[in-house]
């Protein structure tokens, strides 16, 4: 990581724009106001903007979130809230980790593109869009699809699909997801032989935009 001169009035600008007091909440519901996080290889700053440019092997943090990209541009609004736009190197996807709250569970997605809406807690997956749940380090639930919507605060989630042809490796462009049932309450749940199980919900009324 480079880090890049600068007086003090701009670092303290800098860590008003990229920091947040944390509530008293559940750790995983309150990552959206947790203070971010971030390395790079060079930063721009815009203070009018209210917007910091990261690029270059981009990793940021953000509670329990982690984010991989080759660009990152963060935007705060008027409220307070954290908005961020994920850029993948050409021909590969950015990086999405968060865990899941209350359970040993974690979401990971990929996309050439990935929005972040901190007000609503929502995070888009655009492009050869992927998500995973695991439980521990087991796939548990697999999707696919040209736009992925995840709600955070409701556990849902929308998969679009692409335009036929454009995808060699799904040539029809049509949504695909792995989902298997549920373990009843005490029992052990069964390992999946591969992607498999379904605690997320699918649902209509998120996204629906195809980018």
């Amino acid at each position: 990581m480079q880090y890049l001169p600068h007086p003090p009035t701009f670092a303290l600008a800098l860590a008003m724009a990229l920091t947040l007091a944390a509530p008293v909440a559940q750790a995983e519901r309150a990552d959206r106001l947790k203070p971010m996080q971030v390395e790079a290889d060079s930063l721009r700053y815009d203070d009018l903007r209210q917007t910091s440019v990261f690029t270059g092997k981009v990793v940021a943090t953000k509670g329990s979130i982690l984010i991989r990209g080759a660009r990152v541009e963060v935007r705060q609004d008027a409220e307070g809230f954290q908005h961020g736009v994920v850029t993948a190197e050409p021909g590969k996807r950015a990086f999405w980790r968060q865990k899941r709250d209350g359970v040993d569970e974690h979401l990971e997605g990929e996309g050439e593109t990935i929005e972040y809406d901190g007000k609503l807690d929502r995070v888009k997956f655009i492009s050869r869009a992927e998500m995973r749940r695991l439980r521990g380090d087991t796939v548990a639930d697999e999707s696919s699809g040209n736009v992925i919507t995840y709600d955070n605060t409701t556990d849902q989630f929308s998969v679009d699909g692409g335009v036929a042809g454009t995808r060699a490796a799904n040539p029809g462009g049509r949504v695909r997801a792995t989902l298997a049932p549920r373990a009843p309450a005490g029992a052990p749940a069964p390992a999946p032989a591969g992607p498999a199980g379904a605690s997320l919900r699918p649902s209509p009324d998120l996204g629906g935009e195809r980018r």
